[in-house]
């Protein structure tokens, strides 16, 4: 017998997904990274990336991915940042120096329990479904998470082609609500903005398949150059300062690097320089 769970309206099998390609409301699609592998991102990040954000943190730095999906990317992310090749190391013993905890988030259950069952690291990386944008769960999930390890913030949050779904649908107040959150919980903030181009492809699966558009499509005064328009709330609205483009990956999508500025955040170092 089949089980189903409900996400946004659209169900879903525990023996496997059954929603229809493109009708993923929340991003939430089962073979992400099929179409979007890791590789595309992990190329434009160099190594030694946590040496150089952190040089002198002696403690386990925290970690926070938003979106997570199945966790393939979590998973890279994890290797690449700690120097860890497939099949070689482990979380105890990591190449750059650095112990990494990760918290990897995804509004979908189904997509959570296949990265629960698939992670080689499950000491070191942690999966939760969570609806970042539900104010009542996330902050007293997240503030029992850091307070396993004695801390208030994370050290840095991965934000990868998350935007645009919270932007269709919570609208502009909550795509800068969003990032208000997102740069209040951490030091240092890696973001993937899909270009607007991806909001019409999106909103044009979803009328292909005959469903209604996306509640706040037409009415976003937050649109044209995201990457622009995200950086301009980040910098003038969140106490964030741009640090690196680290460059497109080869679906045209930017991948930025922003450190707080804020003083609400521990072992922020002043004289750090800008990478």
């Amino acid at each position: 017998m089949a089980v189903a769970v409900q996400v946004a309206g659209v169900f879903f099998s525990l023996e496997g997904p059954t929603l229809e390609p493109g009708a993923a409301p929340y991003g939430n699609f089962p073979n992400y990274s099929r179409f979007h592998p890791p590789e595309g991102r992990l190329r434009l990040l160099p190594g030694g990336l946590l040496r150089q954000l952190f040089p002198s943190d002696a403690r386990p730095l925290l970690g926070l991915d938003v979106g997570c999906n199945s966790g393939e990317l979590s998973v890279a992310l994890y290797r690449h940042l700690l120097g860890l090749q497939e099949g070689k190391g482990s979380p105890e013993q990591p190449a750059d120096g650095k112990d990494l905890y990760l918290l990897c988030c995804d509004i979908d259950p189904v997509l959570i329990e296949r990265a629960q069952q698939s992670s080689p690291f499950p000491n070191s990386i942690s999966f939760a479904s969570l609806d970042i944008m539900d104010s009542t769960s996330r902050e007293p999930f997240l503030s029992s998470y850091l307070s396993r390890f004695g801390r208030s913030t994370f050290d840095i949050s991965f934000c990868m082609s998350v935007t645009m779904w919270i932007h269709l649908n919570h609208g502009d107040r909550g795509l800068v609500e969003f990032l208000a959150f997102l740069s209040s919980q951490c030091r240092y903030l890696l973001i993937e903005p899909q270009p607007w181009k991806c909001y019409r492809a999106a909103a044009r699966r979803l009328r292909k398949l005959g469903r209604n558009d996306f509640d706040h499509f037409r009415s976003l005064a937050i649109n044209g150059d995201m990457a622009e328009r995200i950086t301009q709330i980040l910098t003038k609205d969140c106490t964030m300062e741009l640090v690196c483009c680290f460059g497109s990956t080869s679906w045209d999508r930017s991948l930025l690097l922003f450190k707080s500025n804020g003083s609400n955040h521990e072992g922020r170092e002043p004289s750090e320089q800008q990478q």
